[in-house]
C-alpha cells in the first residue's frame, strides 16, 4: 500500500506538468488538441491520486473539495465529450494554484510529523 507522501508528490508533479503545459496560455490550449488531453490526462491522474489520500490528512484541509475533485474525475473519465475546455481553463487557473497550495500544506506536515 502506497502512503500519502507519495501520492502528495504525484500530485505536485501533475500540477507541475498543468503548469508546463498551458504557460503558453488559453488560446494555445483551447487550439491544440495535443495540449488538451496532455492537461486532461494529468487533471484525471491529479483526481486519481487525490483521492487515494488518506481520510485523516483529507480532512486537515477541509477548504478543498475533495467530493467535487473525485466527481471531476469520473466526468473527466466517463463524460469526456461533454467537457467544456473553457471550464478546464477556469479549473486550471482558478482551482489548481489553491490545491498546490494545500498539497504543499500537507506534504509539510508529514515531512513535521515523522521528523
Amino acid at each position: 500500500m502506497k502512503g500519502d507522501q507519495v501520492y502528495l508528490d504525484h500530485m505536485l508533479e501533475c500540477l507541475h506538468w498543468i503548469g508546463s503545459h498551458t504557460a503558453e496560455g488559453e488560446d494555445v490550449f483551447l487550439g491544440d488538441r495535443k495540449t488538451q488531453s496532455a492537461v486532461l490526462r494529468e487533471l484525471q491522474t491529479l483526481a486519481e491520486s487525490s483521492q487515494r489520500l488518506s481520510e485523516s490528512l483529507r480532512a486537515s484541509q477541509p477548504s478543498v473539495p475533495w467530493e467535487y475533485i473525485a466527481g471531476f474525475r469520473n466526468v473527466v473519465v466517463h463524460d469526456y465529450l461533454g467537457l467544456d475546455l473553457r471550464r478546464i481553463w477556469q479549473i486550471v487557473t482558478r482551482d489548481l494554484p489553491p490545491l498546490r497550495t494545500a498539497v504543499l500544506e500537507m506534504k509539510a506536515s508529514l515531512e513535521r510529523d515523522s521528523a
